[in-house]
Formats: C-alpha cells, structure tokens, sequence
C-alpha cells in the first residue's frame, strides 16, 4: 500500500510530551554508546603515540599530526550534518560504527606514520556522524525538558571514554614494539559492540525530520509505531507542503549569522586548550617538572569527571549565557596564572591545573545542548555540524601545536597560547552569545 505523504487527521497529541518510555531509553542508549567509543578513540592517541615513542623514533611533526588527524576527521562534521539534513539521521547511524571498527583492526597492518594519520582521518569523519546526526536525532526524540538535560549527560559518558583510554593506555601490557598499533586498534572493540547494538535494537527515524521533509504521514505511522495511537505530530508539522529547501550558505543569513559565529568560537577555543592538553598530558606534565605522572594524570581526569558532575548540575539550574561566560573567565585566569608561576611547587602547579581541569570540563557540559538550542530543526544538523566543524579546527590546532609550543618554550608558552585563545571565547561569548535556554525563551 503506497503512502500519500500528506496532511492527516489531527492527532491527540504532540509526541513530544509523551513520557519517557521505552523508545527514549533505546535512543539515548545507541547514542551514548556511541560517545564512549568517540571519547575513547579521540583519547588514545596521544597515549599510544608516547608508547610508540619507546621503541620508534618519531619527530614532534608527526606526534602532533597524527594526534590532531582525528579531530581533523572531525572536520567532516560540515558535510556529515549536511548529509544527515538531506537523507536523514537512521542511514548513517547505522552503518558508520562498521567502519569506525573496520578502520580501528586497519592500524594493526599499517606501518607507515602517513598511512596511520590517513586512518585517523577516517576515524574523525566516522565520529563526526555520531555528533552531528546522531545528536540531532537524540534531540528529535526525546520529549521535551528531556532534551537538552540528556544532550548534557552525553558529555559525562564520553569524558568516561577519555579517561577509560588513559587508563587503558598507562596500564596496557607492554608487549613490545606493536604496543602502540594495539592501542589504536582497541576502540575498534567499543565500536562493534556499538554496531551491533544499533542493529539489533533497531534505530527508529526521526519524526520531525521526516515532516520537515514534506513526509507527514509516514512521520505520523513512526510516531503510532513507537508511541501509540494517541500521539502525533506538533501543530507546526501538521502541514508541511514541500521539503525546506535550505543550504550551507543559510547558515551565513542575517537570521542565523550571529549563533553560527557564537556556535563556531566557543566550541573551537574550549577545544583547543581541552584536546591539546588532555591528549598530550604525559608530555606537557614532564615539561612542568611534575613527579608521578601516571598519578598525576589520574588525578587531573579525576577533575575532569568532576567537571562534567558539577557542569550537569549547574547547567540544570543556570542559563546558558552566564554559565558561557563565568567559565570562560575563570578557565582563561587558572591557565594563565599557571603560565605566569613556572617555578611554582608541583603541588600548586598541579592544584590550579586541576582546577582548570574542572573548570573547562564543566563548560563541555554545554557543548552539545547549546549549539542544537542555536539552529532550529531545519538546520540543525548542518548547523551543530559546523560548529563541530570550525571547533575541530581549534582542536587539531591546539593538538598539533602544544607539543612544538613545549619543546621550543617549554610548558610556559603552552600555556600562554592556551591562555589567549581563551580570552578570545570568552570575549566572543561576552558580546556575542544569545540566551537559549528553552525555560527562558516560552
């Protein structure tokens, strides 16, 4: 029986404000799924390059290089929620955790550091679907209040990806030589069962994207489908004629200019002080003289988990512009007293880098509700993803540069750089950035 994609009857009610059910939970949990793998596979490169260090010689060129390819990868965020506006969400999500442990099994054959930085590449555009498309079809399922609140939960799961690759780097058996290949394989394991997991629970398709698209009534039978007979689409859906015919250039219109600017900086400054620390820790603590790593490191993640506990809390109770703000502001003063004390006791050393620690990891917290809360559904996608985009531009470049900026002045000018680039979010966020948060806005 063909299905006439028009206007159907009035439904009950809009399915957003159905209760958090069954459907909900299979949803939430194939995307967090997906962000420990993400965090994981970003986190273990830094790591596994230092053990490859041992026993290859590799030039801080290639360490920073291959440690940013991913992020870079993550550049492909611009297309990916490009492609996930124009085919939708369910495709791509289905098929992207393949690759992503297709690509991981690759590293253990490939010998050459260009052929690693290629995979990685790969990797970072595999990541890149799960936070664009994947976060936008969380957002289109979950009711509402539920959204933002678990879009900000995501980041707890993925810093618990970050660490488990830390801590699975540091105390990895040392089996000679392929350490290093076994390490950047390992995701590949967190990825099936990620793969797997989306194909046997089945990924439902996102209702709103289908009524944008001009197609109400199948919209309406994915709804009855998961929901019941009495919920449907919101009145605003109810009568979509045609497909939004929308573009990347969009994006740039007097309508949404300034939340792409706010959506591009924030994103790139945090990330370019966060992944060029975090994933070059070990090398950026034996610059500051700081005795223990592994225990220091265990301690500044242990920070980071707080962070993103603390940043949850806040951010349920907090508006999105001040919390911005006040993040920025005291991340960007912790980082540059740091820089300005290099002859400080590890002990202070390592206080105020915990504190930054905290600081920076509670702002990740709004990473993912404040640049879907900036583009409405239309664009979404193409919106989060050049947020992604432009902050994985930030990233790559904090990852690549720390370990030059540390072996020409030491840990000093890494922090400084870090430090600058700070003041430039939060300048942005203090002129520039608008108030989302759905509470305010009704």
């Amino acid at each position: 029986m063909s299905v006439n994609n028009t206007t159907i009857s009035q439904p009950q009610k809009n399915y957003k404000k159905a209760p958090f059910s069954a459907v909900h939970r299979k949803v939430y949990l194939e995307i967090v799924l997906g962000q420990i793998t993400c965090g994981f596979g970003l986190g273990i490169s830094g790591i596994a390059m230092n053990r490859a260090s041992q026993f290859i010689t590799i030039d801080n060129f290639w360490t920073g290089l291959i440690g940013a390819a991913s992020l870079l990868g993550l550049f492909g965020s611009l297309w990916m929620g490009r492609l996930g506006d124009k085919i939708g969400r369910k495709r791509l999500l289905l098929i992207n955790m393949y690759l992503f442990t297709l690509l991981s099994c690759l590293h253990l054959f490939v010998q050459s550091w260009p052929g690693v930085f290629v995979l990685r590449l790969l990797l970072g555009l595999m990541m890149a679907i799960d936070y664009t498309v994947g976060n936008a079809l969380l957002v289109e399922w979950l009711p509402d209040g539920e959204g933002s609140k678990r879009q900000g939960n995501l980041l707890i799961y993925w810093t618990l990806g970050f660490i488990a690759s830390y801590l699975v780097g540091t105390y990895f058996p040392n089996v000679g030589k392929n350490t290093w290949q076994y390490l950047l394989a390992f995701p590949g394991i967190l990825s099936l069962v990620t793969a797997l997991t989306r194909s046997f629970l089945h990924i439902p398709a996102s209702p709103t994207w289908l009524a944008s698209q001009g197609k109400v009534k199948t919209a309406h039978k994915v709804i009855r489908r998961h929901l019941g007979k009495k919920w449907g689409l919101p009145k605003k859906l109810r009568k979509v004629k045609k497909p939004n015919d929308v573009g990347y250039t969009t994006l740039f219109s007097k309508k949404y200019l300034r939340n792409t600017i706010v959506g591009g900086v924030f994103y790139a400054t945090q990330s370019f002080s966060f992944f060029g620390i975090s994933i070059f820790l070990p090398i950026l603590m034996t610059s500051m003289k700081i005795t223990s790593g592994t225990v220091s490191g265990i301690i500044y993640y242990g920070g980071m988990v707080i962070g993103v506990i603390l940043g949850n809390l806040v951010f349920n109770r907090m508006d999105r512009r001040p919390f911005l703000i006040s993040t920025f502001l005291s991340a960007t003063l912790l980082i540059m007293a740091l820089a300005a004390l290099p002859n400080a006791s590890s002990l202070i050393k390592l206080t105020l880098f915990t504190l930054f620690a905290i600081i920076l990891s509670m702002q990740l917290i709004l990473d993912y509700p404040y640049t879907s809360e900036l583009f409405d559904v239309k664009i979404r996608a193409t919106g989060v993803g050049n947020s992604i985009a432009v902050s994985r531009i930030g990233a790559a470049g904090g990852t690549f540069l720390l370990p030059i900026l540390t072996n020409i002045g030491g840990a000093s000018l890494a922090m400084w750089v870090c430090g600058i680039v700070l003041l430039i979010g939060l300048l942005t966020c203090l002129f520039l950035a608008p108030e989302t948060n759905p509470k305010n806005l009704k």
